[in-house]
């Protein structure tokens, strides 16, 4: 799933991902060009903390996000969590285990890059 989200955010907003932590191989960060703010983090965590007993690890992306939307994301849709190493105001995590299908993911990168292309 991690190609084809990197793929989608390639062509249609022209960001590369930035894997900017060597001790962290599979941890990129998704940038707006512009505003060189980041709109996207994704990185594998193990599924304990995102929630309790659960058990070996998962891609995640962490995307920027309002407030309210984000609460309605988690408390709606499975596959969406309080964000993990983020602003848990402002971002979203979402597990990129095949819970979320992509097509559910890619409206949520829209909102996550209009909010980061505000100057």
């Amino acid at each position: 799933m991690i190609e084809k989200i990197l793929k989608y955010v390639l062509e249609k907003y022209g960001t590369k991902p930035e894997y900017l932590w060597k001790k962290f191989p599979d941890t990129f960060a998704l940038r707006n060009n512009d505003t060189k703010k980041w709109y996207g983090v994704s990185m594998k965590v193990k599924r304990s903390v995102l929630s309790d007993g659960a058990e070996g690890d998962v891609m995640i992306l962490d995307l920027k996000c309002e407030p309210a939307f984000k609460d309605l994301l988690i408390l709606s849709r499975k596959g969406f969590y309080p964000a993990y190493h983020m602003n848990k105001e402002h971002w979203v995590t979402v597990i990129l285990d095949g819970t979320v299908e992509e097509n559910g993911i890619y409206p949520i990168i829209d909102e996550a890059y209009a909010l980061v292309s505000k100057k």
